[in-house]
């Protein structure tokens, strides 16, 4: 589109440092300023020139030139972010750009799907969070993991995180948002027997972002785990499903306590059941993995 910058424009922009620290200094002034309901910190000219080392008000006003309009907004009270600066300056300032810290492998609990040991193990490989079982040395699980996230945790504390995030996401994916960008999210539910999965769950969820590309998996009963209703199933049993990965769930299909199966082809329905204490919750899903009824059943 016309008057649009291309991704390469719109980077290059950064590639001067002082550039970088007029977004700094936006962002530290909008951290010292902020109020509840106040709306966005704008800094006057003068306020910037005070806080960043530039040579002169003409560089300044150059810089700022430069930033407007990608990276900044410019009114008569000031400079503020856009989106895009506002993105930006927060994976600078977290250093997301950096290596992953080491990390060393740790036991973790759950069950392989693949050779039913618990012989579970958490290590860093890739930028990525990793679950491998050291007794058929196949990997169990992934996840996408921050530098910030590991820098500021350290053995099982980084573990709890991501399983605790891997929560939030998940609440969120249901809901048809990507967790990544917020942009729109397409679901696919296909029937997986190859799959070397257990038999009590062959149905395997996939959604796709458009807009940043990213895609997530799981099981159809794993979409259901972190709904509000098994959150409060659970809970009242005595057990928190938002603080365990989903690498601890496959415990719960070796065992068919947990299972799904289609019970409608037009259109498309699905039922997963989570048992637990003898107690069960039957959801019932449609074509896009959502949960459109809920039924607890007490055994007798």
């Amino acid at each position: 589109m016309s008057g649009e910058r291309s991704a390469a424009a719109a980077f290059s922009l950064l590639s001067d440092d002082t550039r970088v620290d007029i977004l700094r200094a936006v962002a530290r002034a909008q951290h010292e300023h902020a109020q509840l309901n106040a709306g966005p910190t704008e800094l006057t000219f003068s306020e910037i020139y005070d806080r960043v080392d530039v040579d002169g008000t003409s560089k300044l006003s150059y810089h700022l030139g430069e930033l407007v309009g990608t990276y900044l907004r410019k009114s008569e009270n000031g400079y503020a972010f856009t989106h895009a600066g506002e993105q930006i300056v927060r994976f600078v300032l977290s250093g997301n750009y950096e290596p992953l810290p080491a990390f060393e492998p740790r036991e973790t609990p759950g069950r392989c799907p693949f050779c039913g040991e618990s012989a579970l193990e958490a290590r860093l490989r890739h930028q990525f969070f990793y679950v491998e079982c050291r007794a058929c040395e196949r990997g169990v699980a992934g996840y996408s993991l921050t530098p910030a996230q590991a820098r500021s945790r350290d053995g099982d504390e980084l573990v709890r995180s991501v399983k605790k995030k891997q929560a939030l996401d998940y609440g969120q994916i249901r809901r048809g948002i990507c967790p990544q960008c917020s942009g729109s999210l397409s679901t696919d539910v296909t029937h997986r027997p190859e799959l070397p999965l257990p038999d009590a769950d062959q149905f395997h969820v996939t959604d796709r972002c458009e807009q940043c590309l990213r895609r997530y998996n799981a099981p159809l009963t794993y979409s259901v785990a972190y709904h509000p209703a098994s959150v409060a199933f659970h809970w009242d049993r005595g057990v928190d499903v938002t603080t365990a990965g989903m690498w601890e769930f496959y415990g719960h299909l070796r065992a068919g306590r947990w299972t799904s199966e289609r019970v409608a082809d037009d259109p498309e329905e699905f039922e997963v059941v989570l048992r637990r204490d003898g107690d069960a919750l039957r959801c019932r899903l449609d074509a896009n993995a959502t949960v459109t009824r809920t039924e607890r059943v007490r055994r007798r």
